[in-house]
């Protein structure tokens, strides 16, 4: 299992929930294990930005089209987790254990991490100088400034994106 792929925007169709105590993942329309869609070593994310977003998880297993299990909860906000919409994605892995990226992180900013491609038709706030996979932190300053922290954490070309749309404002 590689540590990171070049692809944000693997197919994610349906609704999820997800059995704290077991770590599985139960979908509704969802196509798990098919060509194009979640496999063992993705990453799930639950929920999205612009509702809620609960957090990630590895995918550890796919037992059907509609049943996965994930490898830990760590990095999940605790919060029940039913019927919510997913995406999937190959983001470092490494980034879930990371308190800046995970929901388990201090809450004083917004911290996410999205493959780039270099086509995102973005504000000069968000420009980044590097394609790959990129950690954005917002955060308002003492005097109510918007600040944007942007890390490339892995520079790489032929980033498929869509998942997650990268921020403008």
């Amino acid at each position: 299992m590689a540590l990171w792929g070049n692809n944000d925007a693997v197919g994610s169709v349906g609704a999820v929930a997800l059995n704290y105590d077991t770590g599985v993942v139960t979908g509704n329309g969802t196509t798990f294990g098919q060509t194009g869609a979640a496999q063992a070593g993705d990453v799930i994310r639950f929920g999205t930005k612009a509702t809620t977003y609960f957090g990630d998880a590895v995918i550890v297993s796919i037992a059907g089209t509609q049943s996965l299990t994930i490898g830990s909860t760590a990095a999940l906000s605790g919060a029940a987790i039913a019927n919510v919409q997913y995406g999937i994605s190959q983001l470092p892995k490494y980034t879930i254990g990371d308190s800046t990226y995970s929901k388990k992180g201090t809450p004083s900013g917004d911290s996410f991490v999205y493959g780039v491609s270099g086509a995102e038709n973005v504000s000069p706030k968000y420009t980044v100088t590097h394609e790959g996979w990129v950690g954005v932190t917002t955060y308002y300053d003492a005097s109510g400034e918007l600040r944007v922290k942007k890390e490339t954490l892995v520079a790489m070309s032929g980033i498929t994106t869509g998942t997650t749309d990268y921020p403008t404002e």
